[in-house]
């Protein structure tokens, strides 16, 4: 089905995407004030913090719920910029409206479940308030586009997308991987859909926020939303990803907005290619080698020797007639893959030899 939108229309500088930046969490009342009043001198026209902080296990900072709403009010009251949290219950729904915060979004956990999904779209139904949503943590388009659905079929429809990538098991460069081809699809199947980037969540620490905000640009993003607290090293959570407003200042004032218009691709836009390829390089190595691994301690279990010659020859022939077939030397791709077998080889006697 097609999306019945209307226009967005956040507030933006000229020069500048739309921004939409703010501590993790609403910590403490002075925590919140001190960095909105800080953001909002530099230019920031939308404030976001976490009022309820879902963990992935109990005992850590899990927000403050209702008791840091007043604080969101006040950053509205006294700075003249529109506030932001996250809502994962009809509850939060609720007590986010009863304060006047003036943007809604749903967190990628809650994306990823309909029936959650369904309750929050019920209990904005009949409400005129912008909701943007992030994509679930697993790389599903569906799943994303259906939790889109539903809230727009309770007639919420200034509706935005919020790309912060997608959890893997494996160890990565990214806290989760951006795999942009999926907000790509997203734009090809609904154009009039505002996709927003979450460089912080994406990337996981901060000396990545700075790149990744250019690549969203870059890839013709609508805008950002951006962890930024006035003192990072000490917040309560995600202080590794968090920038000070100074710092996010910079960041924005070095981004290159491309002209939309140029529809030639020029060797910029065809390296950005060979860059998302060479990360999907890497997070494929680092799936193969955890496999290697496993490898490893099925045979010290089993009181095998590590090098397994016939199988080593299998692999290098197998995959130099692939490379032949894909129009790769078979001598070049039989030495990527003699690199490849010396790591594994690495890792697997250091499984046998613990």
């Amino acid at each position: 089905m097609e999306l019945e939108l209307q226009p967005l229309k956040l507030p933006s500088d000229n020069e500048r995407p739309v921004v939409i930046a703010g501590p993790c969490s609403a910590e403490t009342e002075e925590q919140v004030m001190t960095t909105a009043t800080q953001l909002a001198k530099k230019g920031c026209h939308m404030f976001r913090a976490g009022v309820w902080k879902p963990r992935t296990k109990p005992g850590g900072f899990e927000g403050n719920g209702e008791k840091a709403l007043p604080w969101m009010k006040r950053v509205k009251d006294e700075t003249g910029m529109l506030v932001t949290t996250e809502v994962a219950t009809p509850e939060h729904v609720e007590l986010a409206l009863k304060y006047g915060i003036d943007i809604l979004w749903i967190g990628a956990r809650t994306s990823a479940n309909p029936f959650a999904m369904q309750a929050l779209a019920d209990a904005l139904r009949g409400v005129d308030v912008p909701v943007l949503v992030k994509n679930p943590i697993n790389p599903d388009l569906e799943l994303w586009i259906g939790a889109l659905e539903r809230i727009n079929q309770a007639g919420i429809k200034r509706l935005a997308a919020i790309h912060r990538g997608f959890s893997s098991y494996d160890k990565k460069i990214y806290r989760n991987l951006p795999m942009w081809q999926i907000p790509i699809e997203l734009r090809r199947r609904i154009p009039s859909l505002p996709i927003l980037c979450d460089p912080s969540h994406i990337g996981g620490r901060r000396e990545l926020v700075a790149p990744l905000c250019q690549q969203a640009m870059d890839l013709g993003f609508d805008g950002l939303i951006v962890e930024s607290h006035c003192e990072p090293d000490m917040a309560w959570s995600d202080a590794a990803q968090q920038v000070t407003p100074d710092v996010l200042d910079y960041i924005l004032s070095l981004l290159v907005i491309r002209d939309e218009s140029v529809s030639t691709e020029d060797i910029r836009e065809l390296r950005k290619q060979i860059d998302e390829l060479d990360n999907q390089l890497m997070d494929l190595l680092a799936k193969r080698m955890r496999v290697c691994r496993e490898i490893g301690q099925f045979k010290k279990e089993h009181n095998m020797t590590v090098l397994q010659p016939a199988r080593y020859g299998e692999i290098l022939d197998k995959r130099g007639a692939q490379g032949s077939l894909c129009g790769m030397g078979a001598d070049f791709v039989k030495k990527v893959f003699e690199s490849v077998h010396e790591e594994s080889v690495r890792q697997q006697m250091e499984i046998i030899n613990k």
